[in-house]
C-alpha cells in the first residue's frame, strides 16, 4: 500500500524545487477543464506555491457543456483565471484546410482543438511570467489517451507517474470537491468517456500497470495501445551522422 501523504507531501516539494531551478518567482499556469486531472494539478500548485502564483485558463470550444465544474474549480481554489474561447481559432484552421482542398478527418478535428489549447496556454503563460503545467497521468500516458503537442505537453509533469485511481485518492487527500474528484474522465470533445473509447475500465488498467494482473483480452488490448503509442513518451528522433561531431559538452 502507499501512503498518500507522503506523495503529496513528496510531491508538493517536488513542485517547490522544479520552481526554484527553473523560473523562481513564476507563475504556474494550468488548463482547466473541470476533470480530476486539473483539478487536482492545479490543487498541488496552490499548496506548493500560494494561490496567488496559480492561473487557472478555462478553454470552451464554443459552448460547454459541463463547464461549471471548471467555474466550481477556480471558485473553490480561489485563484486567478482567464476564459478564452478556442471556436474562432478551430474554425479558422478548419477553414483554411477546406480552403487549401484538404478534408479534415474525424481524428484531425478531434485533436486539433487540445492543440489550440495547448498554444493558448503557452500564449497565456508567456504573458503571465509563467511555466505550464501538463496534467497527463500515467494511465493515460500508458495507452497514449493524449494528444501529442496538446494535452501531453507542457514544463513539468505532476501526475505522470500516478494512475487514475491514484489520481482520484490524491483529490480527496486535497479536500477538493467529490463532483470535481469523481467526475467521468471525458476529453469534452467526442461525447464519450474515456473508458467508452478505450473499451477497458481505468480500473482494470491501473491494476494492470501497478500488478501486472489482467484478463487476456483487457491485456492484449491494453499493450497493444501502449506499443502503438510508446512515441509520444519519447523525444523527437533526431539523426546523428558519424561524421558531425558536437564538441562542446
Amino acid at each position: 500500500m502507499w501512503d498518500i501523504k507522503v506523495v503529496k507531501e513528496e510531491l508538493i516539494k517536488w513542485i517547490k524545487e522544479f520552481f526554484e531551478e527553473n523560473g523562481k518567482g513564476c507563475n504556474a499556469v494550468v488548463g482547466i477543464s473541470g476533470g480530476k486531472d486539473s483539478s487536482v494539478v492545479a490543487a498541488l500548485m496552490v499548496a506548493a506555491l500560494g494561490k496567488e502564483r496559480v492561473i487557472g485558463v478555462l478553454m470552451p470550444c464554443g459552448e460547454q457543456s459541463d463547464i461549471e465544474y471548471a467555474e466550481l474549480l477556480v471558485k473553490h481554489l480561489d485563484i486567478k483565471n482567464y476564459v478564452i474561447n478556442i471556436k474562432d481559432a478551430v474554425d479558422g484552421v478548419l477553414n483554411e484546410m477546406k480552403k487549401s482542398g484538404i478534408t479534415p478527418e474525424k481524428q484531425t478535428i478531434i485533436n486539433l482543438s487540445p492543440r489550440i489549447r495547448m498554444s493558448t496556454l503557452y500564449a497565456v503563460s508567456q504573458s503571465n511570467n509563467g511555466r505550464v503545467v501538463n496534467t497527463c497521468n500515467l494511465s493515460e500516458d500508458w495507452v497514449g489517451y493524449s494528444t501529442r503537442y496538446g494535452d501531453a505537453a507542457g514544463d513539468f509533469s505532476p501526475l505522470a507517474n500516478l494512475t487514475v485511481t491514484e489520481v482520484i485518492e490524491l483529490g480527496e487527500e486535497l479536500g477538493l470537491p467529490k463532483e470535481l474528484v469523481h467526475k467521468a474522465p471525458s476529453d469534452g470533445l467526442c461525447g464519450k468517456t474515456d473508458e467508452d473509447n478505450l473499451g477497458f475500465t481505468y480500473a482494470e488498467l491501473d491494476k494492470y500497470i501497478r500488478t501486472g494482473v489482467c484478463n487476456s483480452d483487457t491485456k492484449e488490448k491494453i499493450d497493444s495501445l501502449h506499443r502503438k503509442n510508446l512515441f509520444k513518451l519519447q523525444l523527437m528522433p533526431a539523426f546523428k551522422s558519424s561524421e558531425l561531431h558536437i564538441a562542446i559538452k
